[in-house]
């Protein structure tokens, strides 16, 4: 439930949501983009057409690696933030609802499948 989400984030959580944000602009994408052209034609610096692939590969690999961990850490926050939010809606609705069942059984019913599905995430299996 969100009360009971923390109000402090981590370091690394602060630091993942900036390069999130940082790397999701249009300039991010366009300095890639200029990264590449400045590279291309450096084959003629640096001759050897090993060395130049081996440079463009290992920076873009490291940058893959890395920019990896960073995005899944921030997706992977923002899923359960989701996730908190959409069970205090469903508590708060199987709460009206019983509020107003009153006789009627049919209301009653779906308001305790509502209350199962409130954190059925933490209780359903991947496989």
């Amino acid at each position: 439930m969100p009360s009971d989400v923390p109000a402090r984030v981590g370091f690394f959580d602060r630091f993942a949501s900036a390069a999130s944000r940082f790397a999701s602009r249009a300039w991010f994408f366009a300095f890639c983009v200029l990264l590449v052209l400045v590279w291309a034609p450096s084959y003629f610096l640096i001759g050897s057409v090993d060395t130049w692939q081996l440079i463009i590969n290992t920076a873009t690999t490291i940058i893959t690696f890395l920019m990896v961990a960073l995005l899944q850490n921030s997706q992977t926050r923002a899923d359960a933030a989701v996730q908190d939010k959409l069970n205090a809606i469903a508590a708060a609705l199987a709460d009206l609802m019983q509020a107003h069942a009153g006789d009627s059984a049919e209301l009653r019913d779906k308001t305790r499948e509502l209350r199962k599905a409130v954190g059925l995430e933490d209780r359903e299996s991947s496989s």
